[in-house]
């Protein structure tokens, strides 16, 4: 079991250790995110790093990157999509050799309180495809809500999944 976790934003020199935590991984994650194709390239992944950083500076996304208490990198968790009706796309990945360990739930938990306190968001939206058990178990666990199922939602290397769709409300103020 994974001691600590948490989430940190990211840096513009995450690029190479966020890189070999993908690769690591690249078996289940190009299953599931449509970025992780056979040529992903550690150029890839400080453009997005660096683009990361100036989202979040500007306020308009919060990737945050997933260390253990050693400073590893275990995946990544995020807000994306950000639109002006105060909801989010709220995403996660954990690397293949820390799955199972509570680590992307304990991670989201985080996240949800990151989000509480330092943004205005109201409402975050997570997707995942019907067939992806893990990502639809970490959306339950952290007390997401199923609204349903949108038919055909996202496209994936073999082709267009259904997707359930899970929200979580951040605040009750309105």
């Amino acid at each position: 079991m994974i001691e600590e976790v948490r989430i940190r934003r990211v840096l513009p020199d995450d690029g190479a250790k966020l890189y070999r935590a993908i690769r690591q991984s690249f078996e289940q994650l190009h299953r599931w995110m449509f970025w992780c194709h056979e040529n992903y390239s550690i150029e890839e992944t400080e453009e997005w790093v660096l683009r990361q950083f100036k989202l979040y500076e500007e306020g308009l996304e919060y990737e945050m990157l997933i260390e253990n208490q050693d400073g590893k990198i275990l995946g990544a968790c995020g807000l994306n999509h950000l639109d002006p009706n105060r909801c989010a796309n709220l995403g996660y990945w954990v690397r293949t050799d820390c799955a199972n360990a509570g680590v992307a739930t304990r991670a989201v938990q985080q996240l949800l309180d990151w989000a509480r306190q330092n943004t205005n968001l109201m409402r975050l939206e997570i997707v995942a495809s019907i067939k992806n058990g893990p990502s639809n178990a970490v959306a339950q666990k952290c007390g997401a809500t199923l609204e349903g199922v949108a038919r055909r939602r996202l496209l994936l290397p073999d082709g267009f999944h259904d997707c359930n769709i899970y929200a979580i409300l951040l605040r009750n103020d309105i």
